[in-house]
């Protein structure tokens, strides 16, 4: 059994003598040139918003390692108030932002990409925790 409108795309193909599709693959699922195109404009757009979010913020506040910092002494300074603000129910909530934007252009999919566990903010996070659990224990 085959779809009607699997059908009628192969005999649209063979009559225009296109001869480089594969079966098994979705024709509707193939990009125009225009379409790839709109599609890196829209990216390239998104790619240039992203860097602009942080601009006029303060380095301390938009950088994840010297956040952590700021709590690892607060942490060490002031322990009983830092337990009683349920730090680490927070802190996800807070570098969330920070975190997604410097994950806007980050994909899998490509050869070269970055493995998560070797990003930057990763790093900080996991030193923090490491440092927290130290200092518990």
């Amino acid at each position: 059994f085959i779809p009607k409108c699997r059908t009628c795309r192969r005999q649209a193909r063979e009559q225009s003598g296109e001869g480089d599709h594969h079966e098994g693959l979705s024709s509707d699922e193939e990009l125009t040139p225009t379409e790839v195109d709109e599609f890196q404009k829209s990216k390239d757009n998104v790619l240039e918003d992203s860097r602009k979010i942080f601009e006029d913020v303060h380095a301390d506040f938009c950088d994840i390692r010297k956040i952590l910092l700021k709590f690892q002494e607060w942490k060490e300074k002031f322990p009983d108030s830092y337990c009683d603000a349920y730090i680490s129910f927070c802190l996800p909530k807070l570098l969330n932002p920070l975190i997604r934007v410097q994950l806007i252009s980050w994909n899998p999919l490509e050869q070269n990409f970055t493995e998560l566990e070797e990003m930057p903010w990763f790093r900080a996070i996991e030193e923090f925790s490491d440092a927290e659990n130290v200092s518990e224990s």
